[in-house]
């Protein structure tokens, strides 16, 4: 990247034909600027990451890696490293309520340590039949993984304290310039095919395209619907006032002060946030308020340590109205804000990375291949909607939940106050943490480049989820007679299942992916393994997309043979439309 001089023409640098240093700019270094990074790195796409924080999150942010984000983890080869990091291996991983934490319990959810998820997802059948579980680990924490692996590629710059300053886009390219913080008169300036903006809620590039959030905002909740005020800290004696079994999240329900504390890394280090009454204003809080907020929620005094603190507001389900104009594309919290209920927001964000990934390498590789992009808003933006739904519907069930003064008391009322509140909480923890409905069930059923096969795929319900080959879904999970994970053997880009048992079918489509300039795997399951991903699958063959999507299936009732197999490719690449 060159710096150039500024001369006398408004304030920029003067044209230059040759200022092309690379395809894309991502503008945000938070989990879905760096995933993007990593998706681009992997496929050699010149990548330019700009970011105006000093480096990674140090505060702990979001807290929940759903098991469909593992997943990809692991399709990068790095999911060893986030689930090796957080809380220790042997660390429960509850989520517990309670009056107040060295009160009466309320509700319980226990879930596998980080050493036991590894084991025990190898024998679940059925919802949670997955290559990966769930993993709690602090965002601060992954991002760390993400950037490293993302550096690693040669055709990325990843540049922290680093600030765009304008764009253009320019019909044919985008032209932006941006600077280093610390030097704000050094305006450098790249040309750019693609913008793609990670740059959180108050996205400027977002408000730079004129697009707003749709959706609903200032929910008004006991919990999760207002102004929050977070502690992350440090206290070495907190877990000797908890009278209970350790967990890993912690939440309040009293009238006095609802909250949530999480463990960062299950020694020392705390996430604190707390809900803000009426009438009280947070700006200016600092210690003194701090210690309050944690001896109402406590029960009694702790010391700690402050290490960071911070204002947040929930109630937001806000979605942008665009999440693409012309060469620039929104993703993560610049395309949808969530409360965080559920923690949808990061792996809502991962998957739009995710998505966004392949589609912007394939029109990079290809410019034929651009209308693929075309598809990535109706993609993710349903998605989007229907994620913060969810996140909603979660919100609503633990922030409006109604207690009175009688739900601490050691009497007869509290008693029965307790029990009430204990059927709620044990639902509702199930209902908020235990999704793999809302984990593998997202769908993109009606994209122009999946082929439907007249199947439907199973309803959609937050807390169940049938695995199915529906084209347009996650491809159903299996565990290999070898011990590996048939996601293991999908290839980088393409895939082709071949479940007939004989060649022609590869022959015939791995030409025609060749000839359209793709890179496809043929994977021919062994024999031993045969029987039981036919039976997953219901197919003689299925087309994987690189984003581990069922793209296109060959089911048992229809021949098992190829027809059109050029067409094929270019359906799948948004180039043509192809009967079912």
């Amino acid at each position: 990247m060159r710096t150039r001089e500024l001369k006398d023409n408004g304030g920029k640098p003067e044209d230059d034909p040759d200022m092309t240093d690379f395809d894309v700019l991502i503008v945000g270094g938070g989990p879905s600027g760096l995933m993007l990074a990593n998706e681009l790195g992997q496929r050699g796409v010149r990548c330019l990451l700009l970011d105006a924080k000093p480096s990674t999150a140090f505060n702990p942010q979001a807290n929940a890696t759903q098991a469909r984000t593992m997943e990809h983890y692991r399709r990068l080869g790095f999911a060893h490293e986030i689930r090796a990091l957080g809380l220790p291996g042997d660390h429960p991983t509850d989520i517990a309520y309670f009056t107040r934490l060295n009160g009466f319990e309320l509700a319980r959810l226990s879930l596998p340590t980080a050493h036991e998820a590894v084991e025990r997802i190898k024998t679940m059948k059925g919802s949670w039949s997955a290559a990966e579980l769930p993993h709690r680990v602090s965002q601060k924490f992954v991002e760390t993984v993400l950037k490293d692996h993302a550096q690693r590629y040669a055709c990325n710059d990843i540049r922290y304290a680093h600030r765009l300053l304008d764009f253009e886009d320019q019909a044919d390219c985008v032209v932006a310039h941006f600077c280093a913080l610390d030097r704000p008169a050094d305006i450098q300036t790249v040309k750019v095919k693609y913008l793609v903006a990670g740059d959180g809620p108050k996205s400027t590039v977002r408000h730079a395209l004129g697009l707003s959030y749709t959706g609903e905002t200032g929910v008004k909740r006991s919990y999760m619907g207002g102004q929050m005020f977070a502690v992350y800290m440090r206290s070495k004696s907190l877990y000797q006032h908890v009278p209970h079994p350790r967990a890993w999240m912690y939440v309040t329900v009293n009238p006095k002060r609802r909250g949530f504390l999480a463990a960062v890394d299950g020694l020392e280090q705390f996430a604190f946030h707390s809900a803000v009454a009426e009438g009280e204003n947070p700006e200016h809080w600092g210690e003194t308020e701090a210690r309050q907020l944690l001896l109402e929620f406590m029960g009694c005094e702790v010391d700690f340590e402050i290490l960071s603190l911070q204002t947040w507001t929930a109630g937001h389900s806000l979605v942008a109205e665009k999440f693409q104009r012309g060469r620039v594309f929104l993703m993560g919290d610049a395309a949808h804000l969530f409360t965080p209920t559920g923690g949808l927001g990061y792996n809502t964000a991962i998957e739009d990375a995710v998505n966004l990934g392949w589609k912007l390498a394939a029109a990079i590789a290809n410019p034929a291949h651009a209308p693929v992009l075309q598809t990535y808003e109706l993609e993710r933006r349903p998605l989007a909607l229907r994620n913060t739904s969810y996140a909603r519907e979660f919100a609503d069930s633990v922030g409006l939940y109604p207690v009175t003064e009688a739900i601490e008391s050691d009497s007869p009322a509290g008693q029965a106050e307790r029990e009430l509140a204990s059927i709620h909480f044990n639902a509702h923890v199930r209902k908020e943490f235990n999704i793999p409905g809302v984990t593998f069930g997202g769908r993109y059923d009606g994209s122009p480049i999946i082929v439907g096969d007249g199947s439907t795929a199973p309803s959609d319900e937050a807390n169940n989820y049938i695995p199915t080959a529906t084209p347009g879904g996650r491809p159903p999970h299996a565990w290999l007679e070898d011990g590996s994970s048939l996601y293991d053997h999908f290839g980088r880009n393409w895939t082709l299942l071949n479940l007939t048992g004989h060649p022609d079918v590869e022959h015939t489509l791995q030409d025609a992916a060749s000839h359209a300039g793709l890179d496809l795997k043929c994977l021919s399951p062994a024999p031993d393994d045969l029987l039981e991903i036919q039976d997953l699958y219901q197919a003689h063959w299925v087309i994987v997309r690189p984003d581990q999507i069922v793209a296109y299936r060959c089911p048992l009732s229809s021949p098992a043979l190829v027809n059109e197999p050029d067409a094929i490719w270019h359906r799948l690449l948004g180039l043509e439309s192809i009967a079912p």
